[in-house]
C-alpha cells in the first residue's frame, strides 16, 4: 500500500490517538494502523475507524450526561 501523502510504503504498526472533543481529551496510545515508513503519514482501517466512533460516542453520551446533572 502506498501513502497517500508522499506515496511511501505503508506498513501494519500501532499509532497513538490523541482527540480534544467537547472538553474532554482522549488518548490511545497504540492503535492498530497502516504507518508510512517515509513521512510517518497514519491510516487506520474501517474497524479501527469504526472502533474510535463508538469510543468517541461514548464519550459524548457520557459528557452529556455529566453536564446535565448540573
Amino acid at each position: 500500500m502506498k501513502c497517500l501523502h508522499c506515496q511511501g510504503q505503508m506498513e501494519r504498526a500501532t499509532a497513538p490517538l490523541h482527540i480534544d472533543r467537547h472538553g474532554v481529551h482522549l488518548s490511545v496510545d497504540s492503535v492498530p494502523a497502516w504507518v508510512c515508513k517515509q513521512c510517518g503519514e497514519v491510516l487506520f482501517d474501517e474497524a479501527g475507524v469504526d472502533s474510535i466512533q463508538a469510543i468517541l460516542r461514548t464519550v459524548d453520551e457520557q459528557t452529556a450526561r455529566l453536564t446535565s446533572a448540573n
